[in-house]
C-alpha cells in the first residue's frame, strides 16, 4: 500500500478558470480530499489541433495539488477524441449492431480498433507521460475511462478485418471453424475467413458461436488497446496503472486487468441495494490478488443525467459505504465528481460542490467520510483482508454466453448478485474469484451461471475437492462447449463423468409445475434445468412434481477428501430462497467453513488480520442498526475500551472496529 488511505474526487481543471481552480483546491483541503483524478476527457485541451500538444495546464495543476498535499491520478483522454479526429472521417467511428455510424459528441464515439485511432491514442498518451510521468505528486495512472460503457461490439469495416484475423489465429483453418461452430446448419458454412460476417442485422438470430465469439473478440481487442497504452506509459513513468471498469460494461475484466498494476471500479448503487455495491468489493479485491483496489467513482449523494436521477443517499450512509470499502480492501474511495458540471449531459449529477462553488446536499457526508478515514487509517494500514473460505466463480465470458442465449431475458449481473446476496445475508465471508483465479485455501466453491466450464477451472476445482473442499456447480453451468454449442456426447460434457451422473433431460422448468425437495424443503424449480440419474453419485434433491418426478436436480459425489455437487435447477420464490439457504448452510457446515458470523441483515462483518491479531469491522449499512455475536474477548481498536464476548450492537450507519485479544 501507499502508506495512506485515499479519499478523492474526479476534477476537470480544463473546464474552469484559474480563480475557480484555486478555490477548488482550498476547499478540497477543507473537505479532506487527498487525491484528484484528472484528464480523462481533455483530449481537445491537450491537443487542440492535430499534432499540436499543450500539457502545460496539467503540469501546473499537478504542481498546485502537490503543494497543497493532494496527490494526482492522471488519466489518458482517449474516450473523447477531438473534432479534428472525427470530422469528415465516418470510417473512424463506432458502428452499432444496426449499422448506425456514430457522430462526434458524447464519448466512445470512435472505433478503438481503427489504426489511426490507435496511432493517435498512443501519441497523446506518450505526450502526457513525457510531460507528467516523473512529476512529484503523481501517484497513479488511469487508462481511458469505463471501456465499453455506452457501446458494445463495433461493426465497422476495420473491426471486420480484425475479426477475420482473430478467427484465423484462433482456428487456423476455416474448416476447423466450420466444424467448431457446426456451420453446416442453415447453410452457414464458410469457404474463407473473409466470408465470416459480423453479427449485425439479420432476419432472425445469428449462430450462437458467431455471436459469442464476436463478443470475446471485442473483449480481447479492448484489452489489447489498454495494454498498448500501459506499455507507452511505462516508458516514461513508474507510477502504477489501472482502468476504471464495472461488471456492467462489455469487457472481460479478468483479461483487462491482467497487464495492469491495480484494479479499480465505479459504482452508483443506491443505498437500498447493498448487494449491488458490496459484490464489487468482493470481486475487485481478487482481480489483482494482494494489491488493494480503488473505488474510482461513486456519488457523494446521487447519480443523474439529463434524462434521469437516482434517490440521494440518506445522511450517514456514505460513511458506512466508505468504511466498508476500506475494510474490504480498498485503498481509495473517490467521488464523481468534485464540482458540478455547468454544461454537457451530466449537469444534474451529484457532486461535492455545486457549479457555483457551494457545498451540496452530500457535502456533510463527505466530511463524515474523512473523519472516518482518519479514525480507521492506522488499523487498515496495519492489517490485511482475510481470504475467505467460501468462493464464488465470476466470469465476464459467461456474461457473453448469456447475452447470446438469454433464455427469457436472463441477466448475468442480476443472477450473480441474487446468488451473492444469500451468502451476504447469511454472514458468510466470501470472495468472488475470477474464472482463471487460484483456489488455494478455499473450502467451498460455488460455480453458478457458467455455461462453459473450462478444463482449467475444472482441474483447479477438483484439486480443491481432492484436499477436502466442496465444489457446487450450477445452475445453468456446463451445458455449452467453449464454442457455444451443445455437447454431443452428454448434456454437461466432462462434468457428468466427474459428478457421477447421467443427465436424463434438459428443459425449461417454469410453468411446468416442477417442485423439488431437498434438505426438508419443497420449492418450485425454474430456469433452464438439468435433471439427473445418479450413477456413482448420491441424490440430494428430488423432483417431486412436474414433468420429471423421481429424477434428481441435486446430486453429490465424493472426490478425494471432498466432493462435487451438481445443482441442476434454480429453486424460486420464498420456498426457493429457503431451500438455497439450507443448501448453502449444509455444505458450509460440511466443508467446516468457520469464517461466518450471525450478523444481522443489513450489517456486515469485514475480517482483517495483522501482526497484532484479528480485527473485525462491523458496519451497519441499511440504517436500521444491527448486531453480531463476538466469540471472545476484544477491545475497541479505536478507543482501547474492553469489549466482552457476546452480542455487540451497532447503531444506524454506525461502525465498530473490534480487535480480538
Amino acid at each position: 500500500m501507499s502508506g495512506k488511505l485515499y479519499h478523492g474526487a474526479a476534477w476537470y481543471p480544463e473546464l474552469w478558470e484559474e480563480e475557480v481552480l484555486r478555490q477548488d483546491i482550498r476547499m478540497m483541503k477543507e473537505a479532506g480530499i487527498n487525491v484528484a483524478r484528472i484528464g480523462e476527457f481533455a483530449w481537445s485541451t491537450m491537443e487542440p489541433k492535430e499534432g499540436q500538444f499543450d500539457l502545460s495546464l496539467f503540469v501546473k495543476v499537478i504542481g498546485w495539488l502537490k503543494e497543497n498535499g493532494i496527490d494526482t491520478v492522471m488519466c489518458t483522454p482517449t474516450p473523447t477524441p477531438p473534432i479534428w479526429y472525427t470530422h469528415g472521417h465516418p470510417e473512424r467511428m463506432y458502428v452499432d449492431r444496426e449499422g448506425k455510424v456514430m457522430g462526434h459528441g458524447s464519448r466512445q464515439h470512435a472505433c478503438t480498433n481503427h489504426p489511426v485511432f490507435r496511432e493517435k491514442a498512443a501519441l497523446i498518451t506518450e505526450q502526457i507521460a513525457k510531460a507528467v510521468g516523473r512529476q512529484q505528486g503523481l501517484v497513479g495512472w488511469q487508462i481511458d475511462n469505463e471501456f465499453k460503457a455506452h457501446v458494445s461490439e463495433c461493426m465497422c469495416a476495420t473491426c471486420l478485418g480484425e475479426w477475420h484475423g482473430w478467427l484465423e489465429k484462433r482456428y487456423g483453418t476455416v474448416e476447423r471453424l466450420n466444424d467448431a461452430w457446426g456451420a453446416q446448419i442453415w447453410s452457414e458454412r464458410y469457404e474463407a475467413f473473409e466470408q465470416v460476417p459480423q453479427p449485425g442485422p439479420a432476419p432472425f438470430l445469428h449462430n450462437s458461436s458467431l455471436s459469442t465469439m464476436y463478443q470475446l473478440f471485442s473483449m480481447e481487442k479492448i484489452a489489447e488497446f489498454s495494454d498498448e497504452q500501459a506499455a507507452v506509459i511505462r516508458l516514461h513513468s513508474d507510477a502504477p496503472i489501472t482502468h476504471n471498469s464495472s461488471v456492467a460494461f462489455h469487457v472481460d475484466n479478468e483479461r483487462l486487468f491482467r497487464n495492469l498494476d491495480f484494479a479499480s471500479f465505479d459504482t452508483y448503487a443506491t443505498s437500498d441495494n447493498l448487494p449491488a455495491y458490496l459484490i464489487n468489493c468482493d470481486l475487485w479485491r481478487n482481480f489483482k490478488r494482494g494489491r488493494d483496489y480503488w473505488i474510482m467513482e461513486t456519488s457523494p449523494s446521487y447519480a443523474a443525467s439529463l434524462e434521469s436521477y437516482a434517490s440521494p443517499h440518506p445522511n450517514g450512509y456514505l460513511k458506512a459505504e466508505a468504511v466498508a470499502a476500506y475494510a474490504l480492501g480498498a485503498e481509495a474511495f473517490c467521488y464523481w465528481l468534485w464540482r458540478q458540471q455547468r454544461s454537457g449531459c451530466e449537469q444534474p449529477h451529484g457532486s461535492v460542490l455545486s457549479a457555483w462553488g457551494q457545498p451540496t446536499v452530500g457535502y456533510a457526508n463527505v466530511r463524515e467520510v474523512e473523519e472516518a478515514r482518519q479514525a480507521i487509517e492506522e488499523v487498515i494500514l496495519g492489517t490485511r483482508p482475510v481470504q475467505a473460505e467460501t468462493a464464488v466463480t465470476y466470469s465476464d465470458r459467461a456474461k457473453a454466453f448469456l447475452k447470446t442465449e438469454p433464455h427469457r431475458k436472463l441477466n448475468h449481473r442480476g443472477l450473480m448478485t441474487g446468488f451473492y446476496e444469500r451468502l451476504l445475508a447469511m454472514g458468510i465471508h466470501r470472495d468472488l474469484v475470477p474464472e482463471g483465479g487460484e483456489l488455494e485455501g478455499y473450502k467451498l466453491l460455488f460455480t453458478p451461471f457458467l455455461p462453459y466450464v473450462s478444463p482449467e477451472l475444472t482441474e483447479r476445482a477438483m484439486r480443491m475437492a481432492e484436499k477436502g473442499g466442496i465444489w457446487v456447480v450450477g445452475p445453468l453451468s456446463g451445458g455449452r462447449t467453449e464454442e457455444h454449442t451443445v455437447p454431443a456426447d452428454c448434456a454437461l460434457g466432462p462434468l457428468e463423468a466427474l459428478a457421477g451422473v447421467e443427465t436424463v433431460f434438459t428443459y425449461p422448468m417454469e410453468g411446468t409445475g416442477s417442485v423439488g425437495q431437498a434438505f426438508g424443503v419443497s420449492a418450485p424449480l425454474s430456469l433452464w434445468s438439468a435433471v439427473f440419474r445418479p450413477l456413482e453419485a448420491q441424490s440430494a434433491g428430488i423432483v417431486e412434481q412436474g414433468l420429471t418426478p423421481g429424477l434428481s436436480f441435486l446430486t453429490e459425489r465424493k472426490h478425494g477428501k471432498g466432493k462435487i455437487v451438481l445443482l441442476g435447477s434454480m429453486p424460486e420464490g420464498e420456498e426457493g430462497d429457503q431451500l438455497l439457504r439450507k443448501l448453502v448452510d449444509h455444505y458450509a457446515r460440511e466443508a467446516q467453513v468457520t469464517l461466518r458470523t450471525d450478523v444481522s441483515p443489513g450489517t456486515i462483518v469485514a475480517p482483517r488480520r495483522g501482526e497484532d491479531g484479528d480485527v473485525w469491522f462491523v458496519i451497519n449499512m441499511d440504517g436500521q442498526g444491527g448486531a453480531v455475536t463476538l466469540p471472545s474477548k476484544a477491545v475497541d481498536a479505536l478507543s482501547g475500551a474492553a469489549i466482552t464476548p457476546g452480542r455487540l450492537e451497532v447503531g444506524r450507519y454506525e461502525y465498530r472496529v473490534v480487535r480480538f485479544t
